[in-house]
């Protein structure tokens, strides 16, 4: 096998321009094509042979079994894969590569995880902060959003003042492929919004329009929101790490376990394919079946022991996602 060429710096940069200018995808999503893109090009040993890119079928595999000598899961990999895969899908359209080395190129198969959400109770132990102090008020008001309106991180520090109408109640993000989508925000995310609103007002510069902005009145990047989160959570006492994403999934697997509604649970969460909204089905019925464990006279052992069925888990988890 031949040494494969390392993708020019240009053609990399051109392919995230592409990324952020066309497909306006998330900065965070670009960060993981970038590095992604970082591996391959190490992969090829990072020296230039030329201008053009010259991987086949053979330098493809040989780059997953790469990947997986490196420790990267079947998740990673698979990402990893997928930026290769449209990375050449560009250079394929823009005439440099006469075809796609990683067309047909597959990951190992890795275990489905189900997304880790609190529960109810645990939401309400890390909401109820008593808050004083002005960076306490904002924390509140971001969980209290990211749980009231199932927010993404990276929507949550794009918001704007004016993205918030607690007079109709709404909020209006901007996700994934800059679409945007008006979600409803519940009472409580209301009362802690319109807290901060004030508190914000004394500490925000002249002209700053974010909504969530940090000590140096600028907006709040995400790493400061996952580190906030995480620090409530000892705080509170939640006896788990937590972050913020965990935060948007409790939102979609409570609101499912209340209304069973799938498709409103999608709208809600911005997702493109119901498929992806699925996943809280999973949990949904996970639910059910540790209640049915629990309470059937039927499901307990003659110690009074709950009797575990992953049979009929699993087959509740195929019937909900028939329907």
């Amino acid at each position: 096998m031949t040494s494969p060429r390392v993708p020019g710096p240009a053609q990399i940069e051109g392919f995230l321009e592409h990324l952020r200018s066309e497909r306006r995808l998330s900065p965070h999503t670009i960060s993981g094509y970038t590095r992604d893109l970082q591996r391959l090009c190490i992969f090829c040993g990072n020296k230039p042979i030329g201008n053009l890119p010259a991987l086949d079928g053979h330098h493809a595999r040989a780059f997953v079994a790469y990947l997986h000598r490196a420790g990267l899961g079947g998740k990673s990999i698979q990402r990893a894969l997928s930026a290769s895969r449209s990375f050449y899908r560009y250079l394929l359209r823009s005439g440099v590569v006469p075809n796609n080395p990683f067309t047909g190129v597959a990951a190992p198969k890795s275990g489905k995880r189900l997304p880790k959400s609190l529960s109810v109770d645990q939401t309400a132990r890390l909401l109820a902060v008593n808050a004083g102090e002005p960076m306490g008020v904002r924390d509140r008001a971001i969980m209290e959003l990211l749980y009231s309106s199932g927010l993404r991180l990276a929507e949550l520090v794009s918001l704007d003042v004016a993205d918030v109408d607690l007079g109709d109640e709404v909020v209006r993000v901007t996700g994934k492929g800059a679409k945007t989508r008006v979600v409803p925000v519940g009472r409580f995310a209301r009362d802690a919004v319109r807290l901060w609103l004030a508190t914000r007002a004394v500490a925000a510069p002249l002209g700053e329009q974010a909504l969530f902005i940090g000590r140096n009145g600028r907006r709040l990047g995400a790493r400061s929101v996952q580190l906030r989160v995480r620090y409530w959570a000892r705080r509170q006492q939640l006896g788990a790490p937590v972050h913020p994403h965990m935060l948007r999934h409790s939102f979609a697997s409570h609101l499912l376990e209340s209304s069973g509604d799938l498709r409103a649970v999608q709208e809600l969460l911005g997702h493109a394919h119901i498929s992806t909204t699925q996943i809280y089905t999973h949990l949904d019925f996970q639910h059910l079946t540790r209640v049915y464990d629990d309470a059937h006279p039927r499901a307990r052992r003659k110690d009074g022991a709950p009797v575990r069925r992953p049979g009929v888990r699993a087959a509740a988890v195929r019937n909900k996602a028939d329907r």
